[in-house]
């Protein structure tokens, strides 16, 4: 059986690759993709803690689902706020979008 610690250091990697990867791109894309990666990690904690606290109930994947599914709802909306961008100014980095106020 796998040790606890190791999901925990794999989602502490993806958390901090996913907040790296928000504060330094200038894509919107990967901007969203480093947002899916903190939320992956949490799911990843979310499974975990269930499986090695309560091994016998189901509420930690029961979220981990929840939160897939919120998840795919936030990237599907976010999608169609970037098709909208890249219609009106024709680019998706970050430092363009300034040019939509007005």
């Amino acid at each position: 059986m796998v040790p606890m610690e190791y999901y925990l250091i794999l989602s502490t990697f993806m958390m901090f690759v996913g907040i790296y990867g928000f504060f330094t791109r200038k894509n919107i894309l990967a901007i969203l993709i480093s947002v899916e990666l903190i939320l992956n990690s949490v799911d990843i904690n979310f499974a975990v803690f269930n499986r090695f606290l309560f091994p016998d109930k189901l509420e930690g994947h029961f979220f981990a689902l929840f939160a897939i599914g919120v998840s795919a709802a936030e990237t599907a909306v976010a999608i169609a706020i970037i098709i909208n961008i890249y219609r009106n100014i024709r680019n998706i980095q970050i430092k363009n979008i300034n040019e939509m106020k007005g």
